[in-house]
């Protein structure tokens, strides 16, 4: 149960700080700097996360990874499902206090949705959606496998390496899609955005619940090649 408590909390923070950044500071691509601002929230979460969650759960915080984890033997089938129960659970709940704290501060949002995810970067193209996450997931994932399959040759800096990924892949992803590369971090918002009137973000919702697995899955199989001698 502590594995999944820590999920819960771990995902909660990434949402809180990823997408209440970018809803403070927006991601306006003529301005430039919400883009940063925003990448850098986000993988200073998980570097934060990796090191103090990280150690009770391995701080997935993300079903994609879990997934991942699941195809190369890391954790069974059953824990699988509970951690992405509290990683959705996690997530609604860090937009449910984001949603609390704008609401009641009267604060505006930037991305008009408690920062959820969109295809208003690729025209509204469910194909090029679903290409940016899988390819952004995979890349992602890839790394966190990289990591944590070799220990002693990154030792501590683990957490920073998978942390400064992340911000890597929101940089070039936050203008096309939002970034999602994680189905907890876009649900959690879509739900509490379509709780407050927004069901707009609803209708894309497949890509970043759909691609970023099939990104997850890819980048699991590839490294099992990779790995074999």
């Amino acid at each position: 149960m502590k594995k999944y408590i820590a999920e819960f909390i771990g995902t909660f923070i990434l949402v809180l700080i990823g997408c209440g950044t970018a809803m403070l500071v927006g991601c306006d691509a003529a301005a430039g700097g919400g883009y940063v601002l925003t990448a850098l929230a986000f993988g200073l979460a998980i570097v934060a996360l990796a090191y103090s969650v990280g150690n009770i759960s391995g701080g997935h915080v993300n079903p994609a990874v879990s997934l991942a984890v699941l195809i190369r033997g890391g954790i069974t089938a059953a824990d699988f499902a509970g951690y992405v129960i509290a990683q959705c659970l996690g997530a609604l709940a860090g937009s449910g206090v984001l949603a609390l704290i704008f609401n009641l501060g009267g604060i505006e949002d930037k991305t008009g949705g408690y920062g959820t995810n969109g295809l208003a970067g690729v025209n509204g193209s469910f194909g090029a959606g679903f290409i940016v996450e899988i390819v952004l997931t995979c890349i992602f994932v890839m790394a966190i496998l990289g990591v944590t399959s070799d220990k002693q040759k990154h030792g501590s800096f683990g957490g920073l390496i998978i942390g400064l990924t992340l911000t890597g892949v929101h940089i070039l992803g936050i203008g096309l899609t939002g970034t999602s590369v994680n189905p907890a971090r876009s649900l959690g918002p879509a739900i509490v955005a379509a709780i407050s009137g927004n069901t707009a973000p609803m209708g894309s919702l497949i890509v970043f619940i759909i691609a970023p697995l099939i990104g997850a899955a890819l980048a699991a199989c590839i490294y099992n090649v990779l790995e074999k001698e």
